[in-house]
């Protein structure tokens, strides 16, 4: 279907793991590891070091790949040296750095500087368009990308859901650990005037105790809202195991439900986040939009 499409370039995301996602099936002409965080631990085993094992497995031998991990699992790092890849690094083989609204990247030839930030917000999606840089510059002889389409693109970045703000509801998907510590660092920059009431709907094998763990320096009231999709859960069961992090929650049916109450309990000032899954942001997007 894409070949008979004639595009000149295809961005294939893997959506679990990647030595056995299907996506993997295509022998891609650069690889992108973004992070590798503890999610799918069911599928992807129990580490990071097994997760990257697995993440590993769309590396090919003979095409450039990077990693944006500043903290890559040595699992990644054996899986390039048996293919004999030279694996970019973040802090390595490419850099940036940020000031005043600003970015600059360098890599081992090239460097752009004076960048537009990218117009999706938070320190890790600066270092997400950072291996982003890395691997257009080696593709650069396969499919040359001139610099003004980079300043051009980086700024009209979007992506719904991805801490999308619309007036004081803010929605973002994430739904493991690591996307609630960016969730915390962007509330953080935000600067709210007021109290952050969270709305959180998560599928049952994701980890909510530590999720609402890294909120808490943010987050002053906690409603959980049920899921009816195979692998959701009854608020009532979020809300038990968001108490065994120590915390007050209050729970709720569904979305709609849990944040008509947050909504009630918001005073002027207050920002109310949905969050935790992509169901949940979808059923909060529909009803602001409905």
């Amino acid at each position: 279907l894409f070949a008979a499409a004639g595009l000149d370039l295809a961005v294939l995301e893997v959506g679990l793991g990647g030595r056995l996602d299907a996506v993997n099936l295509v022998d891609a002409d650069a690889a992108l590891i973004t992070n590798i965080g503890l999610d799918h631990t069911d599928w992807l085993g129990p580490d990071r070091e097994s997760i990257g094992y697995e993440k590993a497995g769309v590396l090919r031998a003979d095409r450039p790949a990077v990693c944006a991990d500043p903290q890559p699992p040595a699992s990644v790092i054996r899986r390039a040296a048996e293919l004999g890849i030279a694996l970019q690094l973040v802090g390595q083989d490419y850099d940036f750095s940020a000031s005043a609204g600003r970015w600059n990247w360098r890599g081992g030839k090239q460097q752009w500087t004076d960048l537009p930030m990218p117009g999706l917000r938070g320190a890790a999606q600066l270092r997400n368009a950072a291996g982003v840089l890395a691997v257009i510059d080696a593709l650069q002889p396969l499919l040359p990308v001139p610099e003004a389409a980079i300043r051009a693109a980086l700024p009209a970045l979007s992506l719904p859901g991805r801490f999308q703000r619309i007036g004081d509801v803010i929605l973002d998907v994430g739904h493991n650990a690591e996307a609630a510590a960016v969730l915390a660092d962007n509330l953080r920059a935000e600067l709210v005037k007021g109290r952050v009431l969270l709305v959180m709907g998560m599928l049952a094998d994701k980890p909510a105790e530590a999720y609402a763990q890294a909120l808490v320096p943010c987050v002053h009231e906690f409603f959980a809202a049920g899921l009816s999709s195979a692998r959701g859960q009854f608020g009532e069961a979020l809300a038990a195991r968001v108490r065994t992090a120590g915390l007050d929650c209050a729970a709720f049916p569904d979305v709609v439900t849990a944040y008509t109450a947050a909504r009630n309990a918001a005073r002027a000032g207050d920002v109310i986040v949905v969050a935790g899954s992509f169901l949940t942001v979808a059923a909060m997007a529909e009803m602001l939009n409905g």
